[in-house]
């Protein structure tokens, strides 16, 4: 009953997220340049998505998934860094539990939508690559639309499960998160109970969430560099890499951060730069995807030049 009563007491009340409170003036700093690269981060991906939504050169599969990865981006960095500017910019660090919730919800379903997202578009290079005569017969509208809803299902039911349990563990009373969002980790941390099941099952559905999709792209891009190597022609070869180079960056980005968080011991130490890798998992990533996207990629540069020029020659006859 009192173990009860103090989970209740936990849930009820606000969580006060540490983050980098322990260097004041860093969080100055901080405050800057997240709110610089978040603004960026704003601009970018939403330029994405209006170039592969207005353009009709780029309504293929390949800008389909685009611009649900630059929606993913949008949504996943929203989810966290205005309240990590609110806490940088003051001395209040707390966030409701509500506001934890939602956090360690959209946190979890949106990191797995985007793990399977990129599984999908490995997907798609395999079969521009190694079936280009069939590519647009098996990447018919249906089967993109198909793959997409799949990639986001599965991302939100892993986090139907995985919040729920996190956030029911026992805290005795405990509210203090040492890290800067409601991260799963650092919650489980706070737990004073023992966590071995609820970290068994977040072990297993990592495996289908985030394994399973790397070890996909994985064979994917097996199979796409001995296709590149069949092919004769120089640049032959130059167009399949300036087609899967900016895919194989972003999945090089995304799960190299995760591979280096994860592998790190429980020190202090790796605390600290488990926040950093955590924030450049959160701004810095989807901050370059849109540039990767568009420096490597002469169809994005196209679409948005035909867009100047037309905005351009639209305002000459007005």
């Amino acid at each position: 009953m009192l173990e009860m009563d103090r989970t209740n007491d936990s849930t009820q009340g606000n969580f006060i997220l540490l983050g980098f409170s322990d260097r004041p003036q860093l969080e100055r700093i901080l405050f800057v340049v997240i709110l610089v690269a978040y603004l960026l981060t704003l601009v970018g991906n939403t330029t994405i998505i209006l170039v592969s939504r207005l353009d009709p050169h780029l309504h293929t599969p390949m800008y389909f998934f685009l611009t649900h990865l630059s929606f993913l981006d949008l949504s996943f960095t929203t989810s966290s860094i205005p309240q990590l500017l609110y806490n940088l910019n003051g001395r209040d660090k707390t966030i409701s539990y509500t506001g934890c919730a939602i956090q360690l919800f959209l946190f979890l379903g949106l990191g797995g939508v985007e793990c399977l997202l990129l599984a999908v578009m490995a997907y798609d290079r395999f079969v521009a690559v190694c079936k280009p005569l069939h590519y647009l017969v098996i990447m018919n509208p249906r089967l993109c639309l198909g793959l997409v809803s799949l990639a986001w299902g599965c991302g939100v039911a892993n986090s139907l499960i995985m919040s729920p349990l996190t956030l029911w563990l026992p805290r005795c009373g405990y509210c203090k998160v040492d890290h800067f969002l409601c991260e799963m980790p650092a919650l489980i941390r706070m737990a004073c109970v023992n966590t071995a099941a609820v970290e068994g099952i977040a072990f297993i559905l990592a495996v289908g969430i985030v394994l399973s999709p790397l070890v996909f792209i994985l064979i994917s891009y097996g199979y796409i560099v001995r296709a590149v190597l069949s092919i004769q022609s120089s640049s032959g070869r130059h167009k399949v890499f300036n087609t899967c180079g900016s895919h194989l960056t972003v999945v090089s980005l995304f799960y190299g951060n995760i591979i280096y968080m994860y592998m790190q011991p429980g020190t202090s130490s790796s605390k600290d730069q488990g926040k950093f890798l955590t924030l450049f998992y959160n701004i810095v990533t989807p901050l370059l995807n849109p540039m990767i996207y568009t420096l490597r990629n002469k169809e994005v540069k196209g679409a948005l030049r035909r867009l100047v020029l037309g905005n351009l020659c639209l305002r000459k006859k007005l």
